[in-house]
């Protein structure tokens, strides 16, 4: 335990109370000799990062709770690893960066229920670098993480609706499945349809907005 406080940069009583709340795991005992390793060294340094950050340590072990019962990243991409998406690693602390203030065990259930994270020993990986970037950019913008994991949601729903659009089109006009055109064109027409939208919608607010007074 003295040479784990000494990596770590803190102090011996403090890896007790921890060990003692449960925010690290027990030790590998050899009779009378506890034998600590990384794992325990990297939970160490997370909850160093995660309350300088913030956090509590009541939500720190919810985190570590949440982490724990989630999919490894091995379930997750042998799913299917995405053909065009760009996996991230990240620590809980990178994490914690990506979302300030809002990484609670919530959100991070939901995440990992969506399939936007998996776990790899003291690793986070997500699914997409485009989907992390645009979530943050998000919630910097004051969008709730838990909005937008729900929109997200949705959004997937409606995308599963036009992947099985696109690919039954194909199948009954081609005998490809996957040909190289298909995801070009279904985006661009995903794409250009999605635009019209947003005008129609946008246009339909403005139109009807509430009346402007007369001018003097």
């Amino acid at each position: 335990m003295e040479e784990l406080a000494k990596k770590a940069g803190i102090p011996v009583r403090t890896v007790r109370f921890y060990r003692e709340r449960g925010l690290i795991s027990p030790p590998r005992r050899e009779g009378r000799i506890a034998w600590y390793d990384d794992h325990h060294l990297a939970r160490l340094r997370t909850i160093t990062g995660l309350l300088e950050r913030g956090h509590t340590l009541t939500g720190i072990a919810d985190l570590a709770r949440t982490f724990e019962s989630g999919r490894d990243v091995a379930e997750v991409l042998g799913l299917g690893e995405p053909t065009e998406e760009t996996p991230v690693r990240l620590t809980p602390e990178q994490l914690a960066d990506y979302f300030e203030g809002e990484t609670s065990a919530e959100n991070l259930a939901a995440a990992l229920d969506l399939g936007y994270l998996a776990t790899d020993g003291d690793e986070i990986v997500h699914i997409s670098r485009r989907l992390l970037e645009v979530s943050s950019q998000l919630v910097k913008e004051g969008v709730p993480l838990a909005t937008v994991l729900e929109t997200g949601r949705r959004v997937r729903e409606h995308a599963d609706a036009l992947a099985e659009l696109f690919v039954g089109v194909l199948e009954s006009h081609s005998d490809e499945t996957d040909p190289p055109q298909l995801r070009p064109l279904a985006r661009a027409v995903v794409g250009a349809e999605l635009s019209m939208a947003l005008d129609r919608r946008l246009r339909r607010e403005n139109t009807d907005g509430p009346p402007r007074s007369p001018a003097p």
